[in-house]
């Protein structure tokens, strides 16, 4: 496993400790980790959210209006409550 030495404030270091001596944690190190996994998933889920809303762009105008869209939308959850 790599190493990687950082320098934090004082007030973010005793933060760490207090996640590790609370049993949140096993280590800094644990912590570190899984704060880079989550910053991993947010960074995944931004991408897709960003995806999506440029194959919205680029999908065009649609000639459904706000209220079609909406109705459709409902009657859909409703089939789907009533299965």
């Amino acid at each position: 496993m790599a190493q990687m030495n950082i320098s934090i404030p004082d007030k973010l270091k005793a933060w760490v400790e207090s996640r590790v001596a609370d049993g949140s944690y096993a280590s800094s190190s644990d912590y570190v980790r899984d704060l880079v996994r989550a910053d991993q998933r947010y960074q995944a889920q931004l991408d897709s959210l960003r995806a999506e809303i440029q194959a919205g762009r680029e999908s065009g105008i649609s000639e459904r209006s706000l209220a079609n869209i909406v109705d459709e939308t409902r009657a859909k959850y409703k089939a789907r409550a009533e299965d």
